[in-house]
């Protein structure tokens, strides 16, 4: 099953500076502001959701986090082999999440944009190529970007307007039960 990305995964989870493949091997689902499970939430914080293939392979992956990072604040074990790491996010960039949150991407600092590489490799059928970041595009409203939505929308944008979805807080808080379920009923 393939779960769309978050708007927490695709701008915050990065300003962790865990390394991609990292991710991907330890079974990275998505990234999370809330655990709609748990009654008390940890504040400037994003909830991590996991599945890994190898829990030895995971352990090791999570005892290495907590030494490379003071910002492992939790983990967590949910039925079904999914776990969740907490991490707290870098209060120097508290507005800048903030302005994630309002969807004022392009708003946000150069310090905190510069966090995001403008190119990424993207690895397909074996071969890599260049591009320009997903995040590079939507700091910085690039003409690519609002022509894909004008085409897609069929509207103009003006020269305020955000080139990436609004921050959905029940988009953003982790259900594990909505998860599950095509899981389940794939039984």
């Amino acid at each position: 099953m393939e779960i769309k990305k978050t708007i927490t995964s695709i701008f915050m989870v990065p300003t962790l500076k865990i390394d991609r493949d990292e991710l991907k091997d330890n079974g990275f689902i998505n990234g999370y502001v809330r655990d709609g499970r748990k009654d008390t939430q940890y504040e400037n914080a994003v909830y991590l959701l996991f599945q890994p293939k190898s829990l030895d392979k995971f352990r090791e992956f999570l005892d290495n986090e907590y030494e490379r990072t003071k910002d492992v604040i939790d983990d967590y074990d949910y039925e079904d082999g999914y776990v969740v790491v907490v991490y707290k996010l870098n209060p120097k960039h508290k507005s800048d999440f903030l302005l994630i949150m309002e969807g004022l991407y392009s708003k946000t600092s150069s310090s905190f944009q510069a966090l995001f590489p403008k190119v990424i490799k993207i690895k397909k059928s074996g071969l890599h190529k260049d591009e320009i970041s997903l995040q590079y595009r939507v700091f910085n409203r690039t003409e690519d970007l609002i022509q894909f939505w004008e085409d897609k929308l069929g509207v103009e944008f003006d020269d305020n307007q955000e080139v990436w979805h609004a921050f959905e807080l029940d988009k953003e808080t982790l259900n594990i039960d909505k998860i599950k379920e095509p899981c389940t009923t794939m039984r």
